[in-house]
């Protein structure tokens, strides 16, 4: 990096136009991204006036970050905010011995918050660190309601969105909320229990949070409802959500036609898959985002596709889980906008996009059906859509100045080529250089604004650790935690210590 870094000071909204400029700027024009050879991107009051080659007019600062493409930030609608649990179940399964599923003398004992209000709070911040860290300038938060005494609270969230406008982060935000849970009677056979007013009290607190806080941060914070899980909602609940988005000219994300477990949960239920199960009761629209459709069947689809549904595709924490999207050049083929999330830790969209694109083939059976810049549009372009703007996900006159910077000298991927297949295939957010959140700068360097994430990482641990520490209380007979997640290979200590 060179020019007038200086000039850059984090959590700051620079007075006065800025230039950046780089080896390769990813810019925007007639429905398209285009990449402009040693470009340049002007901005101003958090809004972009120019993007191409030879600026003429006035900057109060100019710089040059070499080696680097300028892209436009990446959107995120499954963003990761917690500390991922999902990790755990990596190599520790079957799941519901795992304490993913709640047993029913955990649920007589009666559910707890496993985290105070403040490690709540701090959990966000952090992951909202990983996320600019990661390029991600748009997120939609996501966390496990496993460890919850039922669903997210709204003092969380206050905190959360205290934590966006502080830090620079464009986010789409609510407390998610639940008519119902899956309980463990048994080995293996699992349950819904449900509490449909409880849920409806949740509905309820996501509203008035949307009608409170949505343009907090100079427009950075803005509101989306999010009922948890399509198996533990009922029709009442997803019809007042539906109603409640309609009056708030939000987007509801919903996850279904994800797992094995949903599917059979809804099918016993309701006598269909969960695509179905709304389209009857008219719940399908554009308002509605999806993750992650790992388990839609074509019939689930067409539904999505004729009516304009936005799937969210999280390509890593489904492969883990041994799923994928089937596939992704289809659903596009029948027209389904595709967004991304991340999902789980690392939350680094650039691995995500190369997981997709690598089981995308896998699935077709074919090379060329799927190419670098279509994972990297549905991170962009894709996410832009599925939230109804147009001044995301692009760097174009008039965009907001949302932008990632993305260092192309990384030894590791060299040789480079075409920016984007470098990128992509590179498959590592470890390359980003810089992330600015309408027009200001929210990370540089590793350096994230308002929290310091090195020592934010130990207190991470920390908490995590003591969070895993209570798994016996929360897994089928209760066995001690060695069992539930044993180590990789024997561990030996050292006798003297």
């Amino acid at each position: 990096m060179t020019g007038n870094l200086d000039s850059l000071q984090l959590g700051v909204r620079l007075a006065g136009r800025t230039l950046l400029t780089a080896d390769w700027v990813l810019g925007h024009s007639d429905g398209t991204h285009r990449l402009f050879r040693k470009g340049e991107v002007v901005f101003e009051d958090g809004k972009v006036l120019f993007v191409g080659h030879n600026f003429a007019g006035e900057v109060a600062r100019r710089v040059d970050f070499g080696k680097a493409l300028i892209s436009p930030g990446l959107i995120d609608l499954d963003a990761l905010s917690d500390l991922d649990t999902t990790i755990l179940g990596i190599d520790n399964h079957p799941g519901w011995a795992k304490g993913r599923v709640w047993p029913r003398s955990y649920v007589e004992a009666g559910p707890y918050e496993m985290y105070t209000p403040e490690e709540m709070a701090f959990q966000k911040r952090f992951a909202f660190g990983q996320l600019l860290l990661n390029g991600i300038t748009t997120a939609a938060p996501i966390a496990s309601l496993f460890y919850r005494e039922w669903s997210e609270t709204v003092a969380e969230f206050e905190a959360a969105a205290d934590a966006a406008e502080e830090m620079g982060l464009r986010v789409y935000l609510s407390p998610a909320y639940r008519a119902g849970g899956m309980v463990l009677e048994s080995p293996g056979q699992i349950i819904p229990v449900f509490d449909e007013e409880r849920g409806l009290r949740g509905l309820d607190d996501a509203v008035r949070f949307i009608a409170e806080h949505s343009g907090r941060g100079a427009d950075l914070v803005r509101g989306m409802l999010a009922p948890d899980r399509v198996e533990t909602c009922t029709i009442e609940l997803l019809k007042r959500t539906d109603a409640a988005a309609k009056e708030l000219g939000c987007k509801i994300r919903l996850h279904m036609a994800q797992g094995i477990m949903e599917v059979e949960t809804v099918r016993a239920l309701h006598g269909t898959t969960a695509p179905i199960w709304l389209a009857k009761h008219g719940l399908l629209s554009e308002r509605l985002i999806a993750p992650h459709a790992t388990n839609a069947t074509e019939e689930d689809l067409r539904l999505y596709a004729e009516n304009n549904v936005s799937i969210v595709h999280c390509p890593l924490v489904s492969a883990r889980g041994g799923n994928t999207l089937n596939s992704f050049s289809a659903c596009r083929s029948r027209g389904i906008n595709i967004a991304m999330g991340t999902d789980t830790a690392p939350a680094d969209m650039l691995m995500n996009l190369l997981v997709g694109l690598i089981t995308s083939r896998i699935n077709d059976g074919v090379p060329d059906r799927v190419r670098s810049a279509d994972l990297f549009d549905a991170a962009t372009l894709g996410g832009a859509k599925a939230l109804g703007r147009t001044d995301i996900g692009q760097l174009s006159p008039g965009s907001r100045a949302d932008i990632a910077v993305f260092g192309l000298d990384d030894v590791i991927m060299t040789p480079a080529i075409d920016p984007i297949t470098t990128i992509v295939t590179g498959g590592s957010g470890k390359i980003t250089r810089a992330t600015f959140v309408d027009g200001r700068l929210s990370m540089l360097g590793g350096k994230v604004a308002g929290i310091d994430m090195e020592s934010a990482q130990i207190q991470a641990q920390e908490q995590f650790d003591r969070l895993v520490a209570k798994y016996p209380e929360r897994s089928w007979a209760h066995p001690p935690l060695s069992e539930i997640f044993p180590s990789s290979y024997p561990v030996e200590s050292n006798a003297n210590g």
